[in-house]
């Protein structure tokens, strides 16, 4: 996540927190090396024993699992140890919630109150003690590094003042742990197992599983990602081998006869134009950077030129692969309040988190809406609001998109929010909203005053909750999908209208 909130500190502040500060030197410190567990994650996707058939020879899921498993067991102890804390985040999450219940605020306006605002920042001297007590792992100069090293020892202390008032509640408060740990549900039935009870109310087995979706999905992802690499490589041997036998000679001198003359050279041109391209990402000059990206064109090459030999090998011998990507979660995803397009009553539910000054957003906005048009009544598209980080003006356009969106005009004033990317400072956005004959007294009032803010963040909030990490983002009918071309949405929609004709 890319926002690390109170709550969440707040949740999670009685369970063994793992240590993850921006310092690398400081993460080292405290993180241990994955063991090596038993423990089911509760996170394995699906998969056949057989991955693939080439030429007749059987590749099992065996084969492929063992060179990557030192990679995927620390994924899946991910999933491990964050169901372990989970148990506690949901407890503190509800005696929170209630306690903000009964004092009239909002949880957040409470844990700003009992926390923020009562952590003292680190003074300079007490970063430098930090960094010389640890500077054998930090890499850097002090000079370098003061402001991780103050970031981390406040969020320190943000994590000690939230464990004593996580405490504080729980000794006011009636709380039953009926589980020594939270394990996952074999069956659909274990879901309603209860794992605790909190003032009365029952917390499942269920909602812990369903607080894990996102990180479950992403270690599935991940593992995916890894065994598909490694199947890959297992596949393109096997092809190789067959091939040098058929020509009698060695897959090394294949690949001396086969592949070499394939790859290309790299020239000065090229080494020039890929460091001007990707300059904001350089550690270098242009002569400092030279032998790295040479090397980085080279191996790309290669692998380009490897690539294309055994894609034609494929066509030449038979080959069957079984691995399938992991089902995405289906998350629920509110979508009231909120502005739409298309059929109102449609069996497919688009829902896009973007962000105005995101060039991506603005190239697949068009995308959304051809796809819209094309089916009609079947297709509803609605738009929630993610504005990143980084993007200085993205928060304010989106809070001036609501307030164009007040007087009827939400669309069209979107439509030049994403023509004018480059030009979303407070001054234009008003400019923008005569283009379209607006209220200006009553837009620039509602820009000025944050009349919108809070709806922006909820929607970043609930965004967050559901794995959205960048945009744009797109669910159908809950689904995230990854292929935002045309083709791929028509073919995610496809798949949501055949799933909707069988309920």
């Amino acid at each position: 996540m890319r926002r690390v909130s109170l709550l969440l500190v707040l949740a999670t502040a009685l369970s063994s927190i793992a240590f993850q500060p921006k310092l690398a030197a400081a993460q080292s410190l405290a993180a241990k090396p994955a063991e090596k567990r038993d423990t089911d994650c509760g996170c394995q996707s699906q998969t056949p024993d057989v991955l693939a058939i080439v030429n007749g020879v059987k590749i099992m899921i065996k084969d492929v699992d063992e060179p990557i498993k030192d990679r995927v067991t620390p994924l899946q102890n991910q999933v491990i140890e964050a169901r372990k804390r989970q148990l506690d985040l949901e407890i503190n999450s509800r005696l929170l919630d209630a306690e903000a219940r009964r004092l009239g605020v909002t949880p957040e306006k409470l844990l700003e109150r009992e926390v923020a605002t009562r952590i003292k920042t680190p003074t300079d001297a007490e970063a430098k003690a930090f960094y010389d007590l640890n500077k054998t792992q930090i890499q850097g100069e002090f000079k370098d590094v003061k402001g991780q090293v103050i970031n981390y020892l406040q969020g320190q202390r943000q994590q000690d003042l939230a464990k004593k008032y996580a405490e504080r509640l729980r000794l006011r408060a009636r709380v039953r742990v009926l589980v020594q740990t939270a394990t996952p549900p074999k069956t659909e039935a274990d879901r309603a197992q209860v794992f605790a009870i909190v003032n009365g109310k029952k917390i499942t087995s269920a909602d812990v599983e369903d607080s894990l979706k996102v990180l479950i999905a992403s270690v599935q992802e991940q593992v995916y990602e890894l065994r598909k690499a490694a199947l890959d490589a297992k596949v393109n041997d096997a092809l190789v081998a067959e091939e040098a036998r058929k020509k009698n000679t060695t897959a090394d001198e294949l690949y001396r006869t086969e592949v070499v003359p394939r790859i290309k050279l790299i020239t000065e041109e090229a080494v020039r134009k890929f460091y001007d391209e990707n300059r904001s990402r350089m550690d270098g000059s242009f002569d400092q950077m030279r032998p790295q990206i040479i090397q980085y064109l080279d191996n790309r090459e290669r692998g380009v030129a490897e690539q294309q030999f055994t894609d034609e090998l494929k066509k030449a011998y038979a080959v069957e692969m079984f691995l399938k990507p992991p089902d995405p979660p289906r998350f629920d995803i509110a979508i009231d309040d909120r502005p739409w397009r298309g059929g109102p009553n449609a069996p497919v539910t688009i829902v896009e988190f973007t962000d105005y000054e995101c060039p991506s957003c603005g190239a697949t906005q068009p995308v959304l809406e051809e796809v819209v048009k094309e089916y009609g009544d079947r297709v509803k598209l609605v738009a929630r609001n993610f504005p990143l980080d980084q993007h200085k003006f993205a928060f304010k356009a989106a809070e001036a998109a609501e307030a164009a969106r007040e007087q009827g005009k939400y669309w069209e004033y979107v439509a030049i929010l994403f023509e004018n990317q480059k030009a979303l400072e407070v001054e234009k956005l008003k400019e923008y909203a005569d283009k379209l004959s607006l209220d200006r007294k009553r837009f620039d009032l509602a820009l000025d005053s944050g009349k919108f803010a809070a709806k922006v963040k909820r929607d970043v909030a609930e965004g967050d909750k559901i794995g959205v990490d960048s945009t744009p983002t797109v669910f159908i009918n809950g689904k995230r999908t990854k292929d935002k071309t045309h083709e791929g949405l028509k073919l995610a929609i496809e798949a949501a209208l055949k799933d909707a004709g069988k309920n």
